[in-house]
């Protein structure tokens, strides 16, 4: 049986400074300066992920490579992941490599309902998703995931997205919501996650809880 750990456990571990547990998993972006770097700091990685038993989401492009490892379809990590994320910044460090946690976010769509009306279905037909618990997700991990919000008056505004930043990141994220003409909506949960609302009312939680978790 899996023994899941939390992000804390996480940054616990030796070796994963650099790295954050957001939505999908334990995840960080390297920026390569060339494409040609980036393949070869994938092809490393390849080789590495045999002895690991365990295989990461990476996304190559010209300018970096962003590397998301999880031992579950919902994100949820154990200490393979760990181990990964070690090896994966010994090799981004022999390459010459950093991770910029700066440009690390991800997303996911919570879709207002109300109260006894189900959508899912129809959110997985149309996009061609999977359900995974409370959660539809692509299966290969490329869009956003989606949960589901009952409300009592579900309407403009409503449905909103969450944005998970880096746990260090969260208040220069908020800032530049605001600067943008974003106003702060709602306090209650801060400083696990800050409710924000632009010009027009379309709201956004800006979320900083996932990356210093206590639970599995």
């Amino acid at each position: 049986m899996t023994e899941w750990i939390s992000a804390r456990q996480f940054h616990d571990e030796p070796g994963t400074t650099g790295w954050h547990v957001l939505y999908g998993g334990a995840q960080t972006v390297f920026p390569t300066g060339s494409f040609a770097t980036g393949v070869e700091f994938v092809r490393r990685i390849a080789a590495e992920t045999a002895e690991v038993g365990r295989e990461p989401d990476i996304d190559l492009r010209p300018e970096a490579v962003v590397v998301r490892t999880a031992a579950s379809p919902g994100g949820r990590i154990d200490a393979a992941d760990a181990e990964l994320a070690r090896r994966i910044s010994a090799i981004a460090r022999d390459l010459g490599l950093e991770p910029d946690p700066s440009r690390l976010h991800t997303i996911q769509i919570a879709i207002a309902e109300a109260e006894g009306v189900s959508t899912r279905d129809f959110w997985v037909a149309a996009l061609g998703y999977e359900v995974i618990g409370g959660l539809i997700v692509d299966p290969l991990r490329r869009g956003p995931r989606m949960w589901f919000d009952e409300l009592r008056a579900p309407g403009r505004g409503r449905t909103h997205i969450d944005v998970a930043v880096p746990n260090d990141r969260v208040k220069a994220r908020v800032a530049a919501v605001r600067a943008a003409g974003g106003r702060l909506a709602d306090d209650s949960h801060v400083p696990d996650w800050w409710t924000m609302a632009s010009p027009d009312n379309h709201g956004v939680d800006i979320v900083a809880w996932g990356d210093v978790d206590d639970e599995a």
